[in-house]
């Protein structure tokens, strides 16, 4: 039977780690813990913007959930750029950058510290590519939890989201909205914390993460300030101590047929077209054989199923009311446009999760 320390027995076991286990007894580690799996919690929380300010309920909820089904929470920080505040300055030539400075604390913290899984929390749009990239990386069983989505914002019986105040200023400076209501906008364009409401890159690269299988169902959709976040920060904790217990990893489930599901669920909401780097990259880094011409391919063959911001009506809670992600796929499914023998971090299948 598979040891559920596996990893983390390095820094644990033996008479030359007294030193290492007296730094856990520091921090409340009894003896019997050190038998435990030491599952990391890669907490993208901050208060720099609304797509994090939310996540730390669900930190403490996922660490709950780990220590509950007998594992050792382990939590530490990512960092994050918003480019809805850094657009237009300086300050974008680190967004991208970002990416790769999230992947990169991730797999420092789950290697240098030999965790023997990992919890990815993360709600910015390059926490999202950053967390998976780690999660490629390092290969040790690990699962995604989006923060969750925004609510709408509301002015004069409007429904509003973060694009409504960008175009508001177009049409203060051309004479067609008067500097109040420009402020109304301002004001309520964005009514709490979680990540900008349509498709766009943080909702697509959620929404793709879920049909990649690397996230529990409907948990791409969900709306921050809900508490299903939470129940779902749980659950994913709770299935990733049993993928911990099977030895599913990141790459038995990141592969070509895997990402070809995860593109046709950016085709068919109509979603960012940032999500083709953050594909690219990690496809490349989870090793996988995937070009620019693999994202036509399955453009040419996806029909647009949703009408969804910033090239439709309605947003990604309106998804979520619907039937979310996996109604999308159901539909693709239907119509022979899905790999359904792909493996999820549940230990099913695409097809048995969908036909569950």
């Amino acid at each position: 039977m598979k040891r559920l320390n596996e990893r983390s027995r390095m820094v644990t076991e033996g008479v030359a780690r007294a030193p290492n286990r007296s730094m856990y007894y520091a921090m409340g580690y009894e003896e019997k813990d050190f038998v435990k799996p030491m599952v990391g919690v890669a907490n993208g929380h901050s208060t720099i913007t609304p797509c994090n300010s939310g996540l730390q309920k669900l930190a403490d909820a996922a660490v709950e959930a780990l220590e509950a089904a007998g594992a050792k929470a382990q939590v530490f920080g990512t960092p994050t750029v918003s480019d809805g505040i850094g657009m237009g300055t300086e300050g974008m030539k680190y967004s991208l950058v970002s990416r790769e400075v999230i992947a990169d604390s991730i797999e420092v913290c789950v290697n240098g510290l030999w965790q023997d899984g990992v919890v990815v929390i993360g709600g910015c749009d390059k926490n999202m590519p950053g967390g998976m990239m780690a999660l490629a990386r390092t290969n040790v069983p690990g699962i995604y939890v989006y923060g969750g989505t925004i609510k709408p914002g509301h002015y004069k019986g409007k429904e509003l989201n973060i694009v409504s105040a960008f175009e508001a200023v177009g049409e203060f400076t051309s004479g067609r909205l008067s500097e109040e209501d420009l402020k109304g906008v301002e004001q309520h364009a964005c009514p709490g914390s979680g990540s900008c409401g349509g498709m766009y890159t943080a909702n697509t690269m959620s929404s793709s993460f879920e049909a990649l299988g690397m996230s529990l169902p409907y948990s791409s959709t969900m709306a921050n300030p809900h508490d299903e976040t939470q129940n779902s920060a749980k659950e994913s904790a709770k299935v990733l101590i049993e993928a911990i217990k099977k030895d599913i990893k990141p790459r038995d489930i990141v592969t070509k047929k895997a990402i070809e599901n995860a593109v046709a669920v950016i085709m068919a909401t109509g979603g960012s077209t940032n999500a083709v780097l953050h594909f690219l990259a990690i496809a490349h880094t989870a090793g996988v054989d995937w070009t620019i011409d693999d994202f036509e391919r399955m453009r040419k063959k996806t029909p647009v199923l949703c009408d969804l911001k910033p090239s439709g009506k309605y947003l990604a809670v309106d998804l979520h009311k619907a039937g979310g992600i996996p109604q999308v796929m159901k539909t693709l499914m239907a119509a022979g446009l899905l790999n359904t023998d792909c493996l999820t971090i549940t230990g099913q299948t695409i097809g048995e999760m969908l036909n569950s």
